[in-house]
Order: C-alpha cells, then structure tokens, then sequence
C-alpha cells in the first residue's frame, strides 16, 4: 500500500524534549521525518530502529492498526520511506529495568568475520543468539555489532536467522549495498545453503518440496508457519549428504526465503530437525540433551553453511563457507560410529 500525498499541516503537536532511548516520545505523538539515508528502507524497520526498546509485536500493532501514520496516510509495514516522509508516531514508551531507570548498556559481541569491505561485513553467527532484539530477547547480533562498532554510521541486517540457527549472516554498511542485497533476496539470486540433522531415514537423494506456507499466531500467542495450500508459494532442494542409523545428514537448498522454511517442510513430511523447539519432536530432543546419543546436544541442528551472491556495489561474484560447529560435528561422529557398531 502507498503512502498518501501530503496535504495540510500537521494536527498533532511537535515531539517534546522527553522521549524515549531511540527517540520517540513516551507521553505524545511525534513527527519523524525521513532523512536521505533511510530512503527504501522498510517502514517497520525504521520504527523499530527509531523506537529502540519497544517490542516488535507493539511496533506492528499500532502500523496495523493505523496509528502510524506517512504523510497523513495509512500504510502498511512493508512501506519504503522516501526522504522528506513525514511520519507519525504514537506515544511509546519502553519498559524499565526492575531497579533501576536506564537500559542496561548493549554488551559488545564481533563473532568471527567471513568477509568485510567499505559496503558488506559477513558475519559466522553462534546459535542462541537472535538475529535483532525483541519479543523478549534484550539485544541481538546487530545491536551488539552495533556497540562493537560505534564509529559505523550505517549497519543493518540485510536478511535474518533463527535464533538457534548458526552459521552465515550478511550485514550492511551503506544504504546502497542494503537494498541492492534485498533485491537479489527477493529476486532469488543468492544461492544460499544449510546443513541440517533430521529423524528419520530420508529417501531420495535429491528431492524438491513445494509447499506452501501461512503464518499463523497460536493461542499461547506464539507465531508459527504451517503448510496451507492457499499460502504463499515456497520451494526448498534437499539434498542426502549422510546417513546415520536413524537419522539423515541434509543439505537445504532455497529457492524462496519464507519464515521457518526448512524446519516446516522436514517437519510435514516427518522428519523433524533434531532439536528443533517449534516443530520438532520434544521428547527426542529431550533424549539428545540429555546425552543418550553421544555429547549432550541442546540446540536445533540447523546450520547456513554456504552463500554464493554478486557483491552489492561491486559486482564481484562472492563464495562464503561457514564450518560446522564443533558440537553439530561432535553429534555427527557420535552417530555415525553408534551406526557402525550396530552394524558389525
């Protein structure tokens, strides 16, 4: 949905002096307008940047419900701000601290760099850390990248992984490159691929699954992805890399970039990923964490081992690879020699 042209002055009053951490009022609607350096970037991701500590779920629920307002205009979070867009925020305030009146500092955190120039920082994120902050998680990999550079003016996510989920992660450093990187996202053209552990005993060696996706919010509140027919269009290449008695070694190939992808389509044709909380099988994830299949494992075994895409200003062609993480390897050599032994 486009924005409304602008007409009129504006009815609400001008933001007072007090506002919250990232620069909104707490107690009255403010008017942010659009600097050149935010131009095409996504409504809701400028809200939750500009709206630092309000959770995301609130940032989409007043853009929702037409609070937010562009140019006087309704729009819908998926909007791109243009330079000199006039934007209407609500009252926000943050939540304090038990004991104290300020947030608590960003801890700094540089995880291991794949590549890095003046445009892109690519990035070998650990598994437990969530990609942003919000829905309860304090500070995610950008905002303490973020504190670990204080001098980088521009830094961004240019696409996202699960919390649980490790491996390669591209952020970046200019407006330029950001938009160029959601152009090849959406258009298909970055070749992205994961390793993943699932239960079961996969049976073809190559296989392409197209099912289609809706999100969906449970009654405890949780959003969730299911297989629905009338959903949006997703596609994802599994490849066999190992079997190991019970379980299968693959590799995901995407070819559309929906949320919870790969873990729903093992998932629906019933090989869930080992360790995966939302659609995974509990009680096997139970039995790894407790250690009955070699070193305790408590993580969801899903890992963006390589990325192949054309750099964002250069053009160059760009090959990343990201090594298993040492406890998805230790639970892969435990596997496969539990199979050998049953096989003697």
């Amino acid at each position: 949905m486009g924005a409304a042209r602008k007409t009129g002055k504006r009815q609400e009053p001008a933001p007072a002096s007090s506002e919250t951490g990232g620069g909104v009022a707490p107690d009255r609607v403010t008017h942010v307008e659009v600097g050149p350096e935010h131009a095409g970037q996504r409504l809701d991701n400028f809200l939750i940047r500009l709206a630092k500590g309000v959770p995301k779920s609130h940032v989409y629920r007043i853009v929702r419900s037409g609070e937010v307002r562009v140019n006087r205009g309704r729009v819908a979070a998926d909007y791109r701000v243009q330079p000199g867009d006039d934007i209407r925020v609500p009252p926000l305030r943050t939540a304090r601290p038990a004991g104290g009146t300020h947030a608590a500092p960003v801890p700094p955190l540089m995880p291991p760099i794949l590549y890095e120039d003046d445009d892109l920082v690519i990035v070998d994120k650990p598994a437990g850390l969530a990609a942003h902050g919000g829905s309860g998680v304090a500070h995610g990999i950008i905002e303490r990248v973020r504190a670990a550079r204080p001098r980088q003016t521009f830094l961004e996510l240019a696409h996202r992984l699960d919390r649980e989920t490790s491996g390669i992660l591209m952020l970046a450093k200019s407006r330029r490159a950001l938009q160029s990187l959601h152009e090849q996202l959406r258009e298909g053209e970055v070749d992205k691929r994961y390793l993943l552990l699932v239960a079961g005993d996969w049976v073809n060696d190559r296989q392409h699954v197209r099912l289609a996706l809706t999100k969906f919010v449970n009654r405890t509140g949780e959003r969730r992805v299911a297989v629905d027919p009338e959903g949006s269009a997703s596609h994802t290449i599994f490849t066999l890399k190992q079997r190991l008695g019970g379980f299968s070694l693959l590799e995901a190939e995407l070819k559309t970039g929906r949320t919870h992808q790969i873990r729903v389509h093992v998932a629906h044709l019933g090989f869930p990923i080992v360790g995966d909380d939302k659609y995974g099988d509990f009680e096997l994830n139970r039995r790894f964490a407790r250690g009955e299949f070699g070193p305790r494992f408590g993580r969801m075994f899903l890992h963006a081992c390589s990325t192949r895409l054309v750099h964002p200003v250069s053009g160059d062609s760009l090959a990343l690879v990201s090594a298993l993480p040492e406890d998805c390897s230790a639970i892969i050599k435990a596997l496969a020699a539990r199979e050998h032994a049953t096989s003697v």
